[in-house]
Parts: C-alpha cells; structure tokens; sequence
C-alpha cells in the first residue's frame, strides 16, 4: 500500500470517492500501530464504506520536553499492519513541511478554551491547541463524513467533538471505546516503553477506575473523595507517580463537588488519570454515571 503524501494529492482522491457516492471514515493517528488502532479502523468500515488512516507524529501537539523525537516512526511496519488488517483505502501519511507549509509555530491555530484548563491541560500547555489544529487540517485534507477517535483520549475527543461542532465541520465525531489488555491496561504506543516491572504494575490504572466506579455504584457522590479514591489505589503501585487523579462533567470537563443525576451532562462524569511509571507516561479514564 502506497501512502498518499501531499494535501492535494488527498483533497483529489477523497473528491473522487465522494463523487463515487462513498461515505467516508477517518481514522487519525501518530502511527505506531496496535490493536487499538486497528479496533478504530473496523469501527471506521463498519460505519462508511471508504476508509482513510492518517499516520503523522504531529509536532504542534508535544510540550517542550516531552517525547517529540523519541516517539516511535514505524510507517513501514503501520503500512503492513493496515495491509493485514484489511478494509482501508487509503493512507495519508504527509511530512510536518506538507502539514505546515508556512514552518512552525503555526501563524492560525484552533484555542479550545476552557476544555483545556484541566486534566491534561495544565500539565502539556499548547497540547490540545495542537491537537484541534492539526485535526482540522486532516479533516479539510481527507474530507472525511465521520472521524473515528479512541475514547482512551477522552479529553481530546471531547475538545474534538466541540470543535467539529462549533466550526460547523459538518462531520461526525465518533468515540470507540477503550481497547484493552487482557489485565486491563489500555492499549497505548507508550506502553512499549515500559520495563518488566513497570509493565506489571500499571494496571494499577484500570484498577482504580473500576474502584471508582463501584464506589460510585454504591453511593458514593463526593467529588473529592473519588479523587483520593483514584489516588489510594495508583499509590499502592510502588513504581507509581500521579500527574493527575481528577473527576469531571463529562462533556464541559470542569470540575465538580458533588456527582448528581440531573448534572448538565446528565449525570455523566469522567474519572481519569495520568501517571508515570519512570518516564512513561501513561493515562486512562471511565465514564461514572449517576442515575440517582
């Protein structure tokens, strides 16, 4: 499979498949493929029948100091993954020169406001500004119908969601669910940094979210004590180092004192968590729901 290069190259051939009455999916990534990614592209193809995976490391979207240039290229290895796996047709896989053709910083990017004022935000300043504004360059290069997203991200698809909407992209944003191992842990290009020991105890995350959630389940509805919750059970993990335990609204991401059923977004919040296991670091979330 040949990776299309250019912007126009793809501006060309997603016109083609729309005139072709196909509906369109996309499928955004850094690469780096596994399993989670490939759940996303069967998601794409049950949805439209024309599917297009995106392979670029973005640089807008690194902090400084964070694993820009360690992150893992793996094109080659992406391509035959995507040419085993079937169902895509297309690959648009362009240099950060053809995404940024002006050079870097960028001189137009997307603010997302408040959306990023929490969770990760404070801790990777410009992140979800370089997440909304290379997601909206790909959106007007691949011309998709809907975007497939990992809900692992659950900020960043939230921030997505809102600005598809806001700039009346037109495109549905779609939340697959998080793909996991079989102890739990969610599937993430940074788990093969992990060490042995490492590897072992960061299922620590998904162990305090479902503590959370049968918290929740059994009447819990402080907002603070859910955070020390998450917080107890990730700190029981000796290797273990929280960046963040937080509860919020599920779709305004702020934060909240006390869970409730007729919340503004209807009684769904989201737990979540980043944590480093040395220079690894790795984030998780589950959607808590209060019925009464």
């Amino acid at each position: 499979m040949d990776p299309i290069r250019t912007v126009a190259a793809m501006q060309a051939a997603a016109d083609a498949a729309r005139a072709a009455g196909r509906r369109l999916a996309l499928v955004p990534t850094m690469g780096a493929l596994h399993e989670g990614h490939l759940a996303l592209v069967r998601d794409a193809r049950r949805r439209g029948d024309h599917v297009t995976v995106s392979v670029f490391v973005n640089p807008t979207q690194f902090a400084p100091g964070e694993d820009f240039d360690a992150y893992p290229r793996t094109l080659a290895a992406d391509l035959d993954a995507l040419e085993r796996a079937g169902g895509v047709d297309a690959v648009f896989a362009p240099t950060a020169a053809e995404m940024y053709p002006f050079g870097l910083p960028p001189t137009t990017t997307v603010s997302v406001g408040a959306l990023g004022r929490h969770l990760c935000g404070p801790h990777r300043p410009g992140h979800f500004e370089g997440v909304a504004t290379v997601v909206a360059k790909l959106l007007l290069a691949c011309r998709p119908h809907l975007a497939v997203f990992g809900q692992k991200d659950a900020q960043q698809l939230a921030v997505l969601r809102r600005m598809t909407a806001e700039l009346g992209f037109g495109v549905e944003v779609v939340g697959h669910p998080v793909v996991r191992e079989a102890d739990g842990l969610a599937l993430s290009s940074r788990n093969r940094y992990l060490g042995a020991d490492e590897r072992a105890q960061a299922i620590v995350l998904h162990q305090a979210l479902v503590a959370a959630e049968a918290a929740v389940e059994r009447g819990e509805r402080s907002a603070a004590a859910l955070e020390a919750l998450l917080r107890r059970e990730v700190e029981a993990a000796p290797l273990a180092r929280v960046q963040y335990a937080e509860v919020v609204d599920a779709e305004a991401l702020q934060p909240v004192d006390t869970l409730a059923a007729r919340g503004p977004s209807g009684g769904r919040y989201l737990a979540a968590l980043a944590v480093f296991f040395g220079d690894t670091r790795l984030i998780d979330n589950t959607t808590l729901i209060v019925r009464d």
